[in-house]
């Protein structure tokens, strides 16, 4: 008898895991379907600060090609990549292409200044004429919530967090993040994928 008590428990166990397995797998909770209906979906749902600290929603950006970068001053890569940058947006700028810049001082203090100085030294000694933003956080528990997203959507190798200054982000007309590039990637290679999402060639 004690036997048979001991099996029926076993079974009705067994029986309750499988229904615990079937609500939680086959009907998820109302909390984790509004969590995915919320989630955003593009870029344009994002509202960032400029240098100057005023608010710049990216829908703003809607139909265009855009290039999202995190950047320094002081950078080892910080020449060749502002070089290259300034060369695709020169050539492509008319044609629905922009350069989002996002200053970053996460990488070993490669980007100490504030935003008055960064612009100057961004405009004045690399001749950036794309769009400098406010200073951001792009790891972290202060991750700005943008690059939270991006990391979401494009990992990167060995985690999805952010290795360095001048990791890029390619963002295609209907602001859906489509590609992720390495610090040591550089903008000049990655024309021919703008070209393609300009519909150029």
């Amino acid at each position: 008898m004690m036997h048979w008590f001991r099996f029926t428990n076993l079974v009705s166990l067994v029986f309750l895991g499988f229904g615990f397995f079937l609500y939680f797998h086959i009907y998820p909770s109302s909390s984790h379907q509004n969590m995915a209906e919320n989630a955003p979906k593009s870029v344009y749902e994002f509202t960032v600060k400029d240098i100057r600290g005023n608010d710049v929603s990216l829908s703003e950006y809607s139909g265009k090609v855009l290039l999202i970068v995190n950047v320094a001053s002081k950078c080892g890569l910080t020449h060749s990549n502002y070089k290259e940058l300034n060369v695709l947006y020169e050539k492509y700028k008319n044609q629905g292409f922009e350069i989002l810049a996002f200053p970053c001082n996460q990488f070993a203090g490669q980007e100490p200044g504030t935003n008055e100085h960064i612009q100057e030294v961004a405009c004045t000694m690399f001749k950036a004429e794309f769009p400098i933003f406010d200073k951001v956080d792009v790891n972290g528990k202060n991750s700005a919530p943008l690059y939270k997203f991006l990391k979401s959507v494009k990992g990167g190798y060995f985690g999805d967090a952010i290795k360095w200054n001048f990791t890029k982000f390619l963002v295609d007309k209907e602001g859906k993040v489509v590609e992720r590039y390495a610090p040591t990637t550089s903008p000049l290679k990655i024309e021919k994928d703008i070209q393609k999402l300009l519909g150029s060639s």
